[in-house]
C-alpha cells in the first residue's frame, strides 16, 4: 500500500511515520508514506499556498492550483483507489473504514488547513471525504496521521500477530474485554481466577461477556 499526504505543514507529522509500527511496516516493504508540500507546486515567489475567499467572509482559504497540480502530478505517475480530504463534515472515520481502506493501493489524503480549500477540489478532484470526529483541528494533518496508522496496522504482516488486530476495540462493534498481565496479585489487587485457569473455551465465555458489558455500559450506540 502507498499513501501519499499532502500538506502545507509536513514538519507536523513527518517524525510520526519514522517510529513503531509504522516505521516497521515502512521498512519491511508492507507499506510506503510520503509526505508532499503543497508548497512546492505553487509559482508564487513566496509560496503562498492560501488567499481570501470570495464574499468577504473572515479566513483564509486553500488555493486551488497548488493542490491541483500536486494531485496531477502523483495521479501521473500511478493510479489511484481514493484521494481523501480531511474534513470536519466529511463521513466519520472507524474501523470499518479502516479495514475496508487497507485493502486498496494506492490513497492520497489532501490535509486541510486555515478556512478550508477551495471547493471546486472538493467538486472535481475529491473521491472521499473523511472525518476523525465532531470537532476541529488546526488542520488535516493530524486526521491523516490517525488514518494512515489506523488503516496501516491492518496490512496482513504489519504486526507480529495478526490476531491482535482482529481482538481489537470495534472490529466486532463491541470494546475490548479488560486484559491483565504477570504479577497475578499486586498490591491487593488481583486478576480474576478464570484467566489463570488454562480453560480456553470458559475464558472467551468470559471475554465475551465482559464485552458485551463494556460496551452496554460504555458505548451502548455500538450495539443495534
Amino acid at each position: 500500500m502507498r499513501i501519499d499526504i499532502l500538506t502545507v505543514f509536513p514538519e507536523m507529522i513527518e517524525g510520526f511515520f519514522n517510529c513503531s509500527i509504522l516505521a516497521r511496516a515502512q521498512k519491511a516493504g508492507l507499506a510506503e508514506i510520503h509526505l508532499h508540500n503543497i508548497r512546492d507546486y505553487t509559482t508564487d515567489k513566496h509560496h503562498k499556498t492560501d488567499d481570501y475567499p470570495f464574499g468577504g467572509c473572515a479566513g483564509l482559504v486553500m488555493k486551488i492550483e497548488p493542490i491541483d497540480r500536486c494531485i496531477s502530478t502523483l495521479k501521473a505517475e500511478r493510479s489511484y483507489d481514493e484521494i481523501v480530504y480531511t474534513s470536519p463534515d466529511g463521513e466519520k472515520f472507524d474501523q470499518k473504514k479502516a479495514n475496508s481502506m487497507s485493502m486498496l493501493g494506492n490513497i492520497i489524503i489532501l490535509c486541510g488547513h486555515y478556512k478550508g480549500i477551495d471547493y471546486r477540489i472538493r467538486e472535481h478532484l475529491i473521491t472521499r471525504e473523511i472525518s476523525i470526529g465532531d470537532y476541529v483541528l488546526t488542520g488535516g494533518e493530524i486526521a491523516a496521521a490517525v488514518m494512515a496508522d489506523s488503516i496501516v496496522r491492518l496490512i496482513p504482516g504489519v504486526l507480529s500477530d495478526e490476531q491482535s488486530a482482529l481482538s481489537d476495540s470495534f472490529q466486532d462493534n463491541l470494546l475490548a474485554p479488560p486484559i491483565y498481565t504477570r504479577p497475578a496479585e499486586y498490591n491487593g489487587w488481583k486478576v480474576p481466577e478464570i484467566l489463570l485457569s488454562g480453560n480456553q473455551s470458559k475464558i472467551s465465555d468470559w471475554e465475551l461477556r465482559q464485552s458485551l458489558e463494556r460496551t452496554l455500559r460504555l458505548r451502548p450506540d455500538l450495539i443495534s
